[in-house]
This record gives structure tokens, sequence and C-alpha cells, in this order.
């Protein structure tokens, strides 16, 4: 009988464990500032594309920054999209980029920047910042559906135990 009982705590603690310590989901994670606090998250794979599209508080109109998942679990920048040069706005591309413009909008193509995470601040004056993702960009949601108007985010990819899985917030696209 002892042995059934030790046989069932152990089980019972490696359960736990699991749930608890190892990590078991990819997720495009948004941080509170500078925290572990996770606001929310949105289930992504190696080599999934998402975007984050902001609009220029100066000028305005969006602008459009098109990212991947590495297999080393970064985040690579390959593009961005922008009508207006100015305050913040890249007015060439560097060496082994690719400068064009396309249906009035500026694209500086094949970037390779790699961060291991980025700092991003939902607008509060005029907050319009978006998350897009899927095969053809067919999700979309508002910053304002999960965050505070002028919240700063602190964005990673990372992998979640099933109980941070489980307790956070998953970003859910409708569709655009």
């Amino acid at each position: 009988m002892r042995y059934i009982s030790f046989s069932c705590v152990c089980c019972v603690t490696i359960i736990a464990l699991f749930i608890f310590l190892v990590p078991v989901n990819t997720a495009l994670v948004f941080y509170k500032e500078n925290t572990d606090k996770i606001e929310a998250f949105l289930p992504l794979e190696k080599g999934d594309k998402f975007e984050l599209v902001f609009t220029h508080s100066i000028h305005l109109t969006d602008v459009i920054e098109k990212y991947e998942i590495t297999n080393e679990l970064s985040i690579k920048q390959n593009e961005i999209v922008y009508e207006h040069f100015g305050i913040g706005m890249p007015s060439n591309a560097s060496a082994g980029e690719e400068f064009t413009m396309e249906e009035g909008k500026y694209h500086i193509k094949n970037l390779n920047n790699i961060f291991p995470s980025i700092n991003i601040r939902n607008g509060k004056t005029v907050s319009k910042n978006r998350l897009i993702w899927g095969e053809e960009g067919e999700h979309l949601v508002w910053f304002n559906q999960y965050f505070e108007q002028g919240a700063w985010l602190k964005i990673k990819v990372e992998k979640l135990t099933l109980c941070k899985y489980l307790r956070g917030v998953m970003i859910d696209g409708e569709g655009k």
C-alpha cells in the first residue's frame, strides 16, 4: 500500500513540475514594461511572420514593420513600409537592403535586424497600434483591445510553461 501511495505522490509531483517548469508552447509574449508580468501572448512558431503597425505621431500615417521568428527564438525585422520621410523614418537603405517605392509607399526590404526583444509603447494620443499575423496577414487586433493607451511593453519570443499559457491572456484574432 505504501508503494502505491509513494507512486501516486511521485506521479503527481512529476505532472506538477511539468506544468509549472517545463516550457512547451512558443509564443510572442507581451510583458508589462521591464517586468516579468505577462500582459498577453500570441501563440506563434519558428518561421511565423507578424507585423507591427503604428500611426506615425507627426505624419499620422501608418508605418508597418514586418518581422519573423527565427530558429533561435529571436525576432528578425525583414521590412519597413511608410509614406513620409521625417523624424524616426529612414531615408535610404543600408548595404544589402533594397529601397523601393510601391503604390505610393516607401519600402525598405531585405532587412536583417535581429532583436532578442522589442520595446514598444501603445499610443496615448494617437492610439492606433495593430498586430497582424497569419499566412496572408488574415488576423488583426488593435493594441487597445489588450493594452492600456500609453502602456509600455517589451515583446519577446519565448517558450511558455503550460501554467503560464493557461493563466495568460491569449491574443485572439478575429480576422481583418
